[in-house]
């Protein structure tokens, strides 16, 4: 039997200042860069995007060391762009959505990929492959502002020094705004939601003493190391 500490309260620092972001809910969006699609033997349909949810509680300050988790031999990583919203709603159109963004964050969709290719096989739902404690560590949030309101820039991430991930947001099958608009068509938005808006090429596996470091410009960098 392992003990690992209790996940953090589900909130977010918020860059520059005291304040705690409180999180409802994290959707996040799969397929969103069509190298990383292909990486995994599929292939991108606008007109089907694939959505899956991660709880509040797979949040974790990757201050802390990131827990293994348990019932996988293949722990990938995934580094995405992470959308904060600081307004909700129902059927917004693409204004609305980009409106509705309070900031963005760094992220890993950490993904236990032998589960995930095992639901895969037997044309399973994979929601034990991503959803599990610290399978979400983020940094902190950065508001909207004239200066900073990304819809391009390199985002990569590194890992023991090698860069394994990397790609312009530009190259996004669908931008933040759309990602959101679609959302709203699905589900009733709410502030404090987070949306995960995919990842680049490049996904590979993580194994405990790892050191990651993702970036972003604009952002702080997200560093932390896999216990």
């Amino acid at each position: 039997m392992s003990v690992i500490p209790a996940p953090p309260l589900a909130s977010l620092p918020v860059l520059g200042s005291a304040d705690r972001f409180p999180v409802h809910r994290i959707y996040c969006i799969g397929r969103n860069y069509a190298e990383h699609a292909r990486e995994m033997g599929a292939t991108v349909d606008r007109g089907q995007p694939v959505f899956f949810l991660k709880a509040a509680t797979c949040l974790w300050d990757p201050a802390e060391p990131v827990p293994y988790p348990p019932a996988t031999q293949d722990l990938h990583h995934e580094v995405e762009l992470v959308a904060a919203l600081g307004a909700g709603g129902r059927d917004l159109d693409l204004d609305a959505a980009r409106r509705a963004i309070h900031g963005y964050a760094l992220g890993l969709d950490l993904t236990r990929r032998d589960l995930q290719a095992a639901a895969k096989a037997k044309g399973l739902p994979w929601d034990t492959a991503k959803n599990f404690e610290a399978a979400a560590p983020t940094g902190p949030i950065r508001p909207v502002s004239p200066d900073f309101d990304p819809t391009s820039g390199e985002l990569s991430l590194e890992v023991n020094g090698v860069v394994r991930q990397r790609a312009d947001i530009a190259e996004m099958v669908f931008q933040v705004p759309e990602i959101v608009a679609m959302l709203s068509r699905l589900f009733t938005l709410r502030p404090g939601d987070l949306v995960f808006t995919g990842t680049p090429a490049g996904v590979a596996a993580l194994v405990p003493g790892d050191r990651f470091v993702a970036r972003f410009p604009g952002l702080p960098a997200l560093a932390g190391t896999m216990a």
